[in-house]
């Protein structure tokens, strides 16, 4: 190798390693403003039970809302004037959302004002985040051709995981030790410095579009001309929501359920930390394995195995009473390894079948689909937290997942029939 070869494959290597670990990052910043929110509105803002999860809920929606129009346009726009641009900027203005946030109190005076601050705060937050993380796994594809894909996002999809464990099992202990503001401001200084690492180690090599909107037209008729990138789609919009699912209503629940047994609300969200962090260790350490699965047997099958086992986690926690039982941990663990390969799986058949120059408008789309999940998902469990009792949003994502498993057992009995369908690029031996 001559020694401009190696000073390229030295810089490629740096542009990786940047990747992963402004993955990592970003899912710190994603995951910790969502655990610590429980805590803030139950006691700085001083939520009430009865209301707690539909206040939880629609705080999520809001955001997710807001992420659809982020997700349509600026995966477009990444396609025209490049992704790293677009990193930097939705970081600085997270950092922006995650100092007004536990200022809300006094910005906004009485408990309504501080309410509607907090959710302007969660608003700029989730337009900083909406505008990185999917331009991550844009880039993550760009890196990628047929024979690293499956490998360049699966490490990609670990340091994501990578990133929830450490909130759950590390950061979500700060708030018993510094307090809840300590730890939300902390939210700041990631967002700062992922700015500084994607402006200075990241670069663009993916082709520009000419297309001068949002080509939604094209996205169409590539989803309707292959039904494994439908079976991706829906994928996105049953299975996006399940990792929000349990941050949110598992944390609720724990520290709601609280105040029914003595327990203190700190140590009660520090318990509820340790068991999520458990379940985003056992999705980062399982994610290999689903690598390898994919290799071998193909991203239909990883989407259908991994949703039967998160449907069972899910429908497991409809039978517990009491979240600080210990058997609680073997549903969680389903729906952990689960949650791992319909994490990857998915987003690999979607930039399969993406064109270059419309990598970004595509995974736009597939994002846009999980957005309206989330919010069709957490707005009804948080509905049937309130009415119904905290084990039934689970129960009902659970049944969820099971249509999806349907769906991926159907395609695959067709393809069969049909004698094997149209392989993916890279379905039967990608490295």
């Amino acid at each position: 190798m001559s020694r401009v070869e190696a000073a390229a494959a030295e810089v490629k290597v740096r542009q990786h390693n940047a990747l992963y670990l402004l993955s990592a990052l970003c899912m710190v910043f994603m995951t910790l403003v969502v655990a610590i929110q429980p805590l803030f509105l139950r006691n700085v803002l001083n939520i009430s039970f009865e209301t707690a999860g539909a206040v939880n809920a629609n705080v999520q929606v809001v955001t997710e809302v807001l992420d659809i129009f982020i997700f349509a346009y600026l995966g477009y726009l990444s396609d025209r004037i490049g992704r790293v641009r677009i990193i930097v900027a939705g970081f600085l203005v997270a950092a922006i959302g995650a100092v007004i946030a536990p200022l809300s109190p006094w910005i906004g005076g009485a408990s309504i004002g501080a309410l509607v601050v907090y959710y302007v705060s969660r608003v700029i937050m989730s337009a900083g985040s909406g505008a990185v993380w999917p331009q991550l796994s844009a880039l993550a594809g760009d890196f990628s051709d047929d024979d690293t894909r499956a490998r360049l996002m699966s490490n990609t999809a670990f340091m994501m995981a990578f990133g929830v464990t450490l909130v759950y099992a590390v950061l979500m202990q700060i708030p018993a030790h510094a307090g809840i503001a300590v730890t939300m401001l902390l939210t700041a200084a990631v967002s700062l410095a992922g700015a500084w690492l994607a402006g200075k180690f990241l670069v663009d090599v993916a082709p520009r579009t000419q297309e001068t909107s949002v080509p939604w037209r094209a996205v169409w008729s590539l989803v309707k001309a292959e039904p494994r990138l439908r079976l991706a789609f829906a994928s996105s919009l049953f299975a996006r929501s399940d990792m929000v699912f349990v941050g949110l209503f598992l944390m609720l629940w724990f520290i709601y359920f609280a105040d029914l047994i003595k327990v203190g609300q700190a140590e009660a969200a520090a318990r509820a930390g340790i068991l999520i962090g458990l379940m985003g260790a056992v999705v980062m350490l399982s994610i290999p394995v689903w690598r390898s699965f994919i290799e071998h047997f193909g991203r239909i099958q990883a989407v259908l195995l991994g949703m039967v086992l998160s449907a069972l986690g899910f429908i497991m926690l409809g039978f517990i009473i009491n979240p600080f039982d210990w058997f609680i941990v073997l549903p969680i663990l389903l729906i952990a390894s689960g949650q791992a390969g319909c994490f990857v799986a998915p987003q690999i058949l979607t930039v399969d079948y993406a064109p270059r120059d419309l990598l970004g408008s595509v995974l736009g789309a597939f994002n846009v689909i999980g957005c309206i999940g989330i919010i069709f998902f957490v707005q009804v469990g948080g509905f049937l937290f309130d009415y119904v009792g905290p084990p039934a949003p689970f129960v009902f994502t659970g049944v969820g997942n099971l249509i999806i498993s349907a769906y991926a057992l159907r395609l695959l009995k067709r393809e069969a029939r049909d004698g094997g369908g149209d392989d993916a690029p890279g379905d039967d031996g990608v490295a």
